[in-house]
């Protein structure tokens, strides 16, 4: 699958880089790296329809107060395996846990390690989200056995529940190679309790869990979020991530409305994730 990456140039830089991001993971951007002068966004080409982009986002630019300057280019998806590997870096979530490729010196681990190859996959530790999750799942007591992992993408939250105690896990993204990446990478760490399914919230019918973990973002959290409440068990535990600071108080109303009750909130540069717990009731 081919990507499309835009570098977005724009001034003042704050908040509308922040915005724009925003706008952009809503339109089928599914990855953002901050640069000096704005954000660069990835996506898949074939998701992307970029008229509507233009349509429907600050790239537009019909601000007279803000300058924007957008360039795109097609990374063929023969080439995203390289650029991978060549930006990524070792992650350490506090001494807790070190996210790393197969090419990194192990040496420089610091906790836990969590081996990631992680070719087209979102989901590296890189991001802020994904980073608050990790931190989320090291600072419980006990990881429960049976966990949801919704979005998985190179399953590196199913990977570390188990590597914490989980026994039952499920991995579910709507995208093939995903799903692959993930069974690719739990073999990987030794990991033997993670099942790897493609699909969406409709896999979910009938089930039930003691940990939901979902770092997608806002819209569909919301969409789905129905869904989880069913499937999450009495004092059971939903972490969710992908949205900004600013999202967090809609998404604790709407969480409310269906038996969820705000545990904490992690933060880190803007971003933000949340820690639910189901009523006994």
């Amino acid at each position: 699958m081919d990507y499309l990456e835009v570098t977005v140039h724009v001034s003042p830089r704050d908040p509308w880089s922040e915005i724009i991001v925003s706008q952009l993971s809503e339109l089928g951007f599914d990855s953002f790296v901050d640069i000096d002068s704005g954000i660069q966004a990835y996506g898949p080409s074939n998701k992307i329809d970029w008229s509507t982009v233009l349509d429907e986002s600050l790239l537009k630019n019909d601000h007279p107060d803000v300058s924007i300057e957008v360039e795109k280019k097609i990374i063929p998806h023969q080439n995203w395996n390289a650029i991978w590997e060549a930006d990524f870096q070792p992650v350490f979530v506090e001494d807790k846990l070190s996210i790393l490729a197969p090419f990194h010196d192990k040496s420089i681990a610091k906790g836990m390690i969590v081996e990631i190859q992680p070719q087209m996959s979102f989901g590296t530790g890189h991001h802020q989200t994904t980073w608050m999750m990790s931190k989320a799942l090291l600072e419980m007591k006990q990881v429960p056995n049976r966990v949801l992992d919704m979005g998985t993408g190179t399953g590196v939250l199913a990977i570390l529940a188990e590597k914490r105690g989980a026994t039952d896990i499920l991995a579910i993204d709507i995208e093939d190679w995903s799903v692959e990446n993930t069974k690719e990478n739990a073999l990987r760490n030794g990991c033997k309790h993670i099942e790897a399914l493609c699909g969406d919230v409709d896999l979910l019918e009938g089930l039930s869990f003691e940990l939901i973990l979902a770092n997608i973002n806002k819209n569909i959290l919301k969409v789905q979020l129905p869904m989880y409440a069913s499937c999450i068990e009495p004092k059971g535990k939903v972490f969710l991530s992908g949205f900004f600071e600013t999202d967090v108080d809609e998404l604790v109303t709407f969480a409310a409305r269906l038996g969820l009750t705000v545990v904490q909130v992690f933060k880190k540069e803007t971003w933000a994730a949340i820690e639910l717990e189901k009523s006994s009731q």
